[in-house]
């Protein structure tokens, strides 16, 4: 059983039978070469600019072609059912494209998202640093005005498409007097004096993904590369935090979905004992709860896009989607490895690498924890 999703129409199944062939040709074929190598090379996120596949709610004055984030889901759901977590292309088009058109001056619309729809332009993420993750506000990165610039110095871990970005939307403290409180938000050009990538960092899962530290040497950017207005940063990326944290949900649930309609064709085939593995009431019972649980996470997922959609998506139900559906995604393939057996434990089939990759998405985009704190406070609060 699937339920129908009335969301999406024929357009958009159009826009997905497309995507999901230069998934099929263009990257799948290739992610065991990407994860020996630790990146995707720089060719592929113009072969998926010219499919219209990055960025594709940015306005067609920008070069985008305008379409709802409908389109944004198509592309990360193929990805995810594909098994493709290489590109990072969800950081790309649907964090720092966001930044840039909701928030930058008409001077950075037009200077950066051109070449982000093209694929030209590759962007990262400059949040996360070795002793803040989850809690913003206790970066260290610092932004100082020096007439009509800026000079930042600092440094940021665990970025994504860290190797191979042009430009980062780099989260600073720009007040020393407010250490906390002052945020500001700047694009900084990877070609700048003083900057400086680090490792590719080694990671448990996500292997073809670069992901990297980057420093700060006494970098200086116009002041024109500040996004909107100083010290309000924190205020931005607040307002973004439920479209990301969606974006997480709307992948964890097809990741459920396909892992467990592959351990139903592994079991359906595996013997042991004399019958197969899926002749066995444990396997039988274990799939159907897994199954259920996905049904019902599938409704809330898309219901939570519809509200997206008309730009009603809250903070505390964005929070419990990503949290259900990230608990739901590393139960799922945990459960579905263990049906595998030994099997599942090797790298060539597909869910010992979905085990791999999940585990992150209990941390990235919010840990867990602090979904859980946004939920209570909010529950707490209402009923005083």
């Amino acid at each position: 059983m699937s339920l129908a999703r009335p969301l999406f129409t024929p357009d958009h199944d159009m826009f997905r039978d497309s995507v999901r062939r230069f998934v099929e040709t263009e990257l799948k074929p290739h992610h065991a070469q990407w994860e020996e190598d630790g990146l995707v090379p720089r060719e592929v996120w113009r072969k998926a600019g010219a499919a219209g596949m990055l960025c594709c709610n940015v306005a067609e004055e920008y070069g985008g072609s305008g379409s709802d984030f409908l389109y944004n889901c198509v592309v990360i759901e193929e990805m995810a059912r594909a098994g493709v977590t290489g590109p990072g292309f969800n950081i790309h088009s649907d964090m720092v494209a966001t930044y840039i058109e909701r928030f930058g001056s008409e001077e950075l619309k037009k200077k950066w998202l051109p070449g982000m729809v093209s694929g030209e332009i590759i962007g990262s993420l400059g949040i996360t640093e070795p002793g803040a993750g989850s809690d913003v506000r206790g970066i260290r990165t610092t932004a100082r005005r020096e007439g009509d610039e800026y000079v930042i110095s600092g440094q940021k871990t665990y970025i994504s498409n860290g190797q191979t970005s042009d430009v980062i939307m780099l989260v600073t403290k720009s007040d020393p007097e407010r250490p906390r409180e002052a945020i500001s938000l700047f694009l900084v050009e990877t070609n700048r004096p003083g900057f400086k990538r680090g490792r590719n960092l080694k990671k448990l899962g996500l292997h073809a993904q670069d992901t990297s530290e980057l420093f700060f040497d006494e970098v200086r950017v116009p002041a024109s590369n500040l996004i909107g207005e100083e010290h309000v940063g924190f205020k931005y990326l607040t307002a973004n935090l439920a479209h990301e944290r969606l974006v997480q949900a709307v992948r964890s649930c097809v990741v459920a979905e396909v892992t467990i309609e592959q351990t139903v064709e592994y079991t359906r085939e595996r013997k042991a004992f004399g019958q197969t593995i899926a002749d066995f009431q444990n396997t039988q019972f274990k799939l159907a709860e897994l199954h259920a649980a996905t049904v019902v996470s599938r409704a809330f997922v898309d219901r939570c896009i519809e509200q997206q959609l008309r730009g009603e998506l809250d903070p505390v139900t964005a929070a419990i989607a990503k949290m259900q559906l990230s608990d739901l995604h590393c139960r799922v393939v945990d459960e579905c490895l263990q049906l595998h057996g030994g099997w599942g434990y090797m790298w060539e089939f597909p869910v010992c690498r979905a085990y791999a990759d999940a585990r992150i998405v209990k941390i990235a985009g919010g840990a867990m924890e602090v979904m859980k704190q946004i939920i209570s406070r909010d529950l707490f609060k209402r009923g005083r």
